[in-house]
């Protein structure tokens, strides 16, 4: 086939019916329209002869790849909005959008210019792959991580080590690979990609990027020493704000405030003569955050009204996030009337917003669509305005003022599935009816938040699931990638070695070094992957633990709180305030040391004390405790994984001594065996295990108690992870070969 240039025409077929609809349903159509695969059908001929060209390459990016068949014709299935690359040998590739189900007709003419010889055929058609799957890549990056490095990949294949731009090229990849991964959260990876392509080019918008990873990864040293040697760079306007920018925020990230001023304000200089008003404003807003840190709270709320003033000048979205900054600024320093008032500000902002966005469709790909289009926008919200604006009101005892907001808050949250803050705002709706003593009412909202609870445990647990999923995605097309570069060095050195052997004949103590230097390459790849791997399972072990710790059995706060129901049935008020606040304090001390893989020994004892105390609170006439800490223990040098004992002492509780006849003793001893071990033993004279498990209902028998296998669960994980840490022992206590109770033995090790 001769050779062709590219002549697209494109025959839009007309519309054949319209009905009469309203605007809304017309809105609605169009959405629907787009969201759903929709056949297409067309043709690629000869512009003069009209004769069909066959086996054209028709790929919808993102999607599946077809062909034209003897008749040149095609047909794909896409959706509206789908890019589609049409392409072959002998004609230039064809980008297209699709726009409706219209027919597309391509036609090409015969090429004139001369014979393209193989070799340049080839190049040809390896930079138009290389473009297509680059463009594909930036396309896909906020969509899907996996298949936008998939196209990178492909990318990556087509690049030979003799293209002249090959060093421009990887370049360009491996900054692309950084974008990917700083968009979804792994600044590791951002880093190491960076670097690479900084290493093919050197290209000094990369270097920033560079520095902003190092930040994302709280690295403030390595960011600093980034910006500081770009700070020497020949930079230009927008650059130069970037770099002092970055300075300030690694010199914040260093406790630097001084220094973290000086730079922020070099680079609001140089913003304000670039007339960039956005990054004004955010700058306005750091600034307003150190003063606010140094205790110079007046320049802070200049500089926060500074920021809401341009705000206010810019869009809605910007307005509403300054108006909520400059409201915690407020809350901080119990300003409480300012922050109502710029929260309620920003909420008219947020729900003009809203109402905006339900009138106008979203685009098939946006870098920004809707409030919630980044991680600090995640606060923008009604939901979270309206909680914030009633914890306000009841920080003033305004609690009818309070209500309402509550109410609108949990009313939207569970209209946009916000666990998080329909949880908190149900919980406060719950305090603030407690102190207005409408404990009814009270008492069910507190039942309310404990079936959100229970939903918020099953999201976290499937966040975690789909968080180890991508990382493990992204882990295997790391190293498909490494493998990759690490392949085409190893084929450059073969090739290098081969033309030595043809020039420099009988040297063959070159080619014995070079074999050597090749096997050195391959076991340092070997250990690379495998200390990636061993990286990889050390990552797992901590989403597990997290895991395990989200895992909280509900048990122990479902029967707290029917105890508070029994005291106010029984018009015990004083008694239920009390257990409500001792119970609060341990709630709020498990919430804090939850996000933590181990806390001091000091503070799991208070926990423990707390806990104690509460079920003694409970059982009172089933027995006494005491807790007896060996005064040779330094408790603030033992870490030990936060509560980790409180199963073991619920169980002697529910089912050794609270079956128990007359009055039993619950003993809880921490004892110095060596210098880096301490025992903690808990025992019970209860009734025993044995008898506890006859003493079980059918259907306690039924439901199965994840407390004791989570625990075991947590233990195994943390003695892989730390050598042995933790070990446990239990065993009945008899007497004259009666069981009398239970022991429990733990041997915790001091950290190394």
């Amino acid at each position: 086939m001769n050779k062709y240039c590219l002549l697209l025409v494109l025959l839009l077929l007309p519309n054949l019916f319209f009905g009469q609809q309203d605007s809304r349903e017309l809105e609605k159509g169009r959405t629907d329209k787009r969201s759903k695969l929709i056949e297409i059908r067309g043709t690629v001929k000869e512009d003069n002869t009209l004769k069909p060209v066959r086996n054209v390459e028709i790929r919808v990016v993102g999607g599946q790849t077809y062909k034209t068949d003897r008749l040149g014709d095609f047909r794909i299935r896409a959706r509206i909005g789908d890019e589609i690359i049409i392409s072959h040998d002998d004609f230039n590739t064809i980008y297209h959008t699709i726009t409706g189900s219209d027919r597309i007709d391509v036609k090409v003419q015969e090429d004139t210019e001369g014979f393209i010889s193989k070799k340049d055929r080839k190049q040809k058609k390896l930079s138009a792959a290389y473009g297509e799957n680059l463009k594909a890549a930036r396309n896909t990056m906020k969509k899907d991580a996996a298949i936008s490095i998939d196209y990178v990949t492909k990318a990556l294949e087509t690049v030979e080590e003799d293209d002249t731009f090959a060093d421009e090229k990887k370049a360009e990849l491996f900054e692309t690979l950084g974008d990917i991964y700083a968009y979804h959260d792994q600044p590791d990876l951002a880093e190491s990609n960076y670097k690479t392509s900084i290493i093919n080019k050197y290209s000094t918008d990369v270097k920033i990027k560079l520095g902003n990873a190092q930040l994302q990864n709280k690295d403030y040293q390595s960011s600093f020493l980034t910006f500081n040697q770009l700070k020497k760079s020949k930079l230009n306007a927008v650059q130069r704000i970037q770099v002092y920018e970055g300075l300030g925020d690694s010199y914040k990230g260093q406790n630097d405030f001084e220094n973290a001023s000086k730079n922020y304000n070099i680079a609001l200089s140089f913003a304000q003569k670039n007339k960039s008003e956005d990054i004004v404003i955010e700058l306005n807003s750091k600034l307003a955050e150190i003063f606010q840190i140094q205790g110079n709270l007046n320049d802070a709320e200049q500089y926060l009204d500074n920021s809401v003033q341009l705000a206010s000048r810019r869009s809605k979205k910007s307005s509403a996030r300054q108006r909520a900054k400059a409201a915690d600024f407020y809350n901080k320093n119990n300003s409480f009337d300012k922050e109502i008032q710029l929260r309620k500000e920003a909420l008219e902002d947020i729900q003009e917003i809203e109402e905006n966005e339900a009138m106008s469709p979203r685009p098939i790909v946006s870098d920004s669509v809707g409030v919630l289009n980044s991680i600090e926008d995640r606060a923008i919200t009604s939901q979270v305005q309206n909680y914030k604006i009633a914890n306000a009101f009841a920080a003033q005892s305004e609690y009818d003022a309070a209500i309402p907001y509550l109410e609108e808050s949990i009313k939207k949250a569970a209209s946009e599935n916000d666990l998080v803050v329909q949880k908190d705002a149900t919980r406060k709706l719950g305090e603030v009816y407690r102190e207005k003593g409408e404990l009814k009412k009270a008492s069910e909202a507190f039942e309310e938040y404990e079936v959100i609870i229970d939903k918020l445990y099953i999201q976290k647990e499937q966040e975690i699931s789909q968080a180890k999923r991508l990382s493990r995605e992204l882990a295997l097309r790391a190293n498909r990638i490494t493998s990759l570069e690490q392949d085409r060095k190893l084929n450059e050195s073969r090739y290098k070695l081969a033309f030595a052997s043809q020039e420099l004949a009988g040297q063959q103590k070159i080619i014995i070094y070079s074999l050597i230097g090749l096997s050195v390459l391959l076991l340092l790849v070997a250990y690379l992957m495998f200390r990636n791997i061993k990286q990889q399972r050390f990552a797992n072990n901590l989403l597990a633990l997290k895991s395990l710790r989200s895992q909280m059995n509900p048990h122990f706060i479902f029967n707290a709180l029917n105890s508070v129901n029994t005291f106010i049935a029984t018009s015990d008020e004083r008694a239920a305030n009390r257990y409500l606040t001792d119970f609060s304090l341990l709630m709020r001390a498990v919430l804090e040391n939850s996000e933590e893989d181990f806390i001091p020994l000091e503070k799991e004892i208070e926990l423990l004390e707390l806990y104690v105390q509460l079920e003694h609170f409970r059982f009172q006439d089933k027995f006494e405790y005491k807790i007896e800490v060996d005064p040779e223990i330094d408790v603030k040098q033992y870490m030990i994984p936060p509560m980790l004992l409180q199963p073991y002492v619920e169980n002697a509780v529910w089912h050794g001594l609270r079956y128990k006849s007359e009055k039993g003793l619950l003993s809880i001893k921490f004892l110095k065996t060596t210098d880096g071990t301490i025992e903690i033993a808990i025992s019970d004279n209860g009734i025993g295990r044995e008898k506890s498990k006859a003493l079980k209902t059918l259907n306690q028998k039924k439901q199965k108690s994840q407390g004791m296998s989570n625990i075991k669960k947590r233990i195994q994980i943390l003695n892989t992870m730390y050598k042995d840490k933790v070990d446990v022992f239990i065993s009945d206590l008899t007497n004259d070969d009666e069981a009398t109770g239970t022991q429990v033995k733990l041997l915790l090790k001091k950290d190394t």
